[in-house]
């Protein structure tokens, strides 16, 4: 079985940082965490040297022709947003998109996915500072301002570069399982999943405070007993707020309800079940605070858009080829 090809393309006068998001999270042999041994492209329209915003150079060894073989072809930014696409590499993207390849467009990348034409009357988002020039130059496109990313299939965009390390991130888990995800996660010191809903601004807190802290303690006890009933009212209550003021606290600081966490949570943890244990689809629900089979594939389904049986035969073989990796 050959190695997936992920191919990141770069241009002159892109930020390094850009461009490392995609390098940190596929371009490291991570076969050691249980994910495959990924062949990491870089390419830009002409092989050779190009040069960055921050002064640097970077040599790039493969032209367009890297888009023809590649699973997945990321475009970590973009510039020129009015400019159209230079027809080589517009036609390099619809090939690709033809030939099923995964098209990911981080931050501004978005603008150049759009300018080959392939987010017409689709979902998609970008940098929230950049929403709204895109509506202008493609107002065909059904875009969410608010979100961290967009997975709409074939189509990945997401938002600014924090934003799309956690689209990598995504990338990783929709495809190679939870506990892959998290390994990566942990390997690299980042937050292990946020989901695409999340919103892009999150307001802070400016400094701790008891309450703060108390606010920290009651989801991590949520967190640590996700199996147990948690409604709104008896978590606020922990956290010594009221119902209305934890509501408004944990909007600013998590950038989502309260209820959508939750169950993010608990898909989550469904999912690590799946992949590690031979449970019956009943317990895993129950030990995930779903209650029933029932409500656990509803939430797959809205969440994953696949089933919790569909995600154990495909994900369960990950978890095992993990643990012989890590034992050789």
């Amino acid at each position: 079985m050959k190695n997936p090809i992920i191919a990141a393309v770069a241009f002159d006068g892109i930020s390094p940082f850009h461009l490392s998001v995609p390098c940190l999270v596929f371009g490291t042999d991570r076969t050691k965490l249980g994910l495959p041994r990924f062949d990491f492209r870089v390419c830009a329209m002409d092989e050779g040297p190009i040069h960055t915003d921050a002064g640097l150079s970077i040599v790039v060894p493969h032209g367009l022709s890297a888009l023809d073989e590649a699973d997945i072809v990321i475009i970590p930014s973009w510039k020129d947003l009015e400019d159209p696409l230079a027809a080589p590499f517009k036609d390099a993207l619809q090939r690709a998109h033809r030939r099923g390849a995964l098209i990911v467009g981080l931050c501004l990348g978005t603008f150049a996915i759009a300018g080959a034409g392939l987010l017409a009357g689709r979902k998609a988002t970008t940098h929230w500072a950049y929403t709204d020039r895109l509506h202008v130059l493609h107002p065909d496109i059904a875009i969410d301002a608010d979100v961290l990313y967009v997975d709409d299939g074939d189509i990945v965009t997401s938002a600014g570069v924090a934003a799309g390390l956690d689209c990598c991130l995504h990338i990783v888990r929709a495809r190679y399982g939870a506990e892959a995800a998290l390994r990566l996660a942990r390997h690299v010191v980042l937050s292990p999943h946020r989901q695409g809903g999340q919103a892009q601004f999150i307001e802070r807190p400016l400094a701790p405070t008891p309450n703060a802290d108390r606010f920290t303690r009651a989801l991590d006890q949520v967190r640590a007993a996700l199996g147990e009933p948690h409604s709104l009212d008896s978590v606020a209550d922990a956290a010594g707020l009221t119902r209305r003021t934890f509501t408004r606290r944990f909007q600013k600081s998590i950038g989502t309800s309260f209820g959508d966490w939750l169950a993010d949570q608990r898909v989550a943890l469904a999912q690590r079940l799946l992949e590690q244990t031979d449970k019956s689809m009943d317990i895993v629900a129950f030990e995930a605070g779903f209650g029933s089979a029932t409500s656990l594939r509803q939430h797959f389904a809205a969440r994953l858009r696949t089933s919790p049986v569909r995600y154990r035969r495909e994900f369960s073989k990950t978890a095992q080829n993990a643990g012989a990796l890590i034992g050789a």
